[in-house]
């Protein structure tokens, strides 16, 4: 049985509705499937898999079992420049002209197919606002411990928002815990600059005494949902669907950013990560950093330096994208270790589909030489089980093996 296909079971569903009430957008799948003429959950679904990460380490090579369920193994664990990912310059994603839109949708079409990772350049997003959240950052961070374990991400088990503590989490099972902390924010209908919502509840952990944090980090969210729009629209013209195939999949959608502060590293690459080796749960994240750290896990098994290029993103595949995509696009592993000599600030900001949305393979993926290669579940029935998984098995310590 593929561990992907473990869902949660129809009392968990209900324990999540009722948890945040009736405005929470997250919709029961057996429902969803009974509409579809498909069969139920409890037809469907077997027992869930260990939650365990393991990490086996060896001269030649070292092995690693996501929370997704998939190994990966790499050659080495040092990294170079040797390779590089793909910059695109996406400023004919506002063009007028059709061709243009499908020529730049083409370069991110075989970016997303080969590596899952790519930068872009002229992007139009204001990122003086992304300066100021690093900004604010910085004070977040620098807040005495216990005030920032106020708004612990703990206080929220089915929730990926709030304060991740420092060195708190080690997925890959390495000697020393991953050298980060972080803070993650939830989408917030209310503040949707398109379609705003204020009768759905808003699921956040806000600290306080800090006056411009919600403000600032807010306002850099709103910029971010109206570019990942228009760039989903551009991955529907990648897979050769109409431009607006996606629209309904994301008006409310997840759309969550987190601010993550990793210190200097001292240990050895060999002992410690900033932050280990993973892939992203939702459809795909769009990153700012102020200095480089983050590598990419390549074909060959060997691990690809980014640097960062001044104004410009990051963007990489996650898993519910590459599930929906029936791996066409592909997730790649990465992670960062902060080797600089300076502290590292980074924002990503996570972009999924609305959590009612049915993961019904896309069209231009299946055929009867590739059929589906995933069971049917709602996108929120996916981010929930993955982030129950994540936030146990990274403990430090929960089910790890290294040998």
């Amino acid at each position: 049985m593929d561990p992907l296909d473990w869902r949660p079971s129809l009392g968990e569903t209900l324990v999540a509705v009722s948890a945040h009430g009736p405005n929470y957008p997250f919709m029961r799948l057996d429902l969803a499937l009974s509409r579809l003429g498909r069969p139920s959950i409890a037809e469907e679904l077997a027992s869930p898999v260990s939650m365990s990460a393991t990490t086996v380490r060896s001269e030649a090579s070292h092995s690693i079992t996501l929370t997704n369920g998939k190994t990966f193994t790499f050659n080495s664990n040092d990294s170079s420049t040797d390779e590089a990912i793909p910059v695109i310059d996406v400023s004919r994603m506002y063009s007028d002209n059709a061709d243009d839109r499908q020529a730049v949708a083409e370069e991110i079409r075989e970016a997303a197919h080969s590596i899952g990772f790519f930068c872009i350049i002229n992007h139009r997003v204001n990122m003086q606002l992304a300066e100021n959240v690093i900004t604010e950052a910085k004070s977040f961070f620098a807040l005495p411990t216990e005030k920032k374990m106020e708004v612990c991400t703990e206080l929220m088990p089915d929730e990926y928002c709030g304060y991740h503590p420092m060195q708190h989490y080690n997925p890959n099972s390495w000697k020393q815990r991953d050298l980060y902390e972080a803070y993650n924010w939830n989408y917030n209908a209310a503040n949707d600059p398109d379609e705003p919502d204020s009768s759905i509840a808003e699921i956040n952990l806000w600290p306080e005494n800090l006056p411009q944090f919600k403000e600032t980090l807010c306002a850099y969210q709103s910029e971010m949902i109206s570019f990942a729009r228009k760039l989903t629209r551009t991955f529907a013209l990648a897979l050769h669907l109409p431009e607006k195939s996606f629209d309904d999949m994301v008006k409310r959608p997840e759309a969550g950013v987190r601010i993550v502060h990793y210190p200097r590293q001292e240990a050895s690459r060999d002992d410690q990560n900033g932050i280990g080796a993973h892939t992203d749960v939702e459809y795909f994240t769009i990153i700012t950093a102020d200095t480089e750290g983050l590598e990419v896990l390549s074909k060959s098994g060997r691990w690809i330096k980014v640097k960062p290029i001044p104004g410009s993103f990051v963007v990489n595949i996650a898993d519910c994208f590459m599930r929906q995509t029936n791996d066409f696009f592909v997730s790649t592993v990465h992670r960062v270790i902060n080797e600089s000599g300076r502290e590292r600030y980074s924002v990503p900001f996570f972009w999924g589909l609305n959590r009612q949305t049915v993961l019904d393979p896309i069209p231009t993926c299946v055929s009867e030489e590739c059929p589906n290669k995933y069971p049917i579940m709602t996108a929120g029935e996916y981010y929930l089980w993955r982030t129950r998984r994540q936030k146990t098995s990274w403990v430090t310590g929960e089910g790890t093996k290294q040998s």
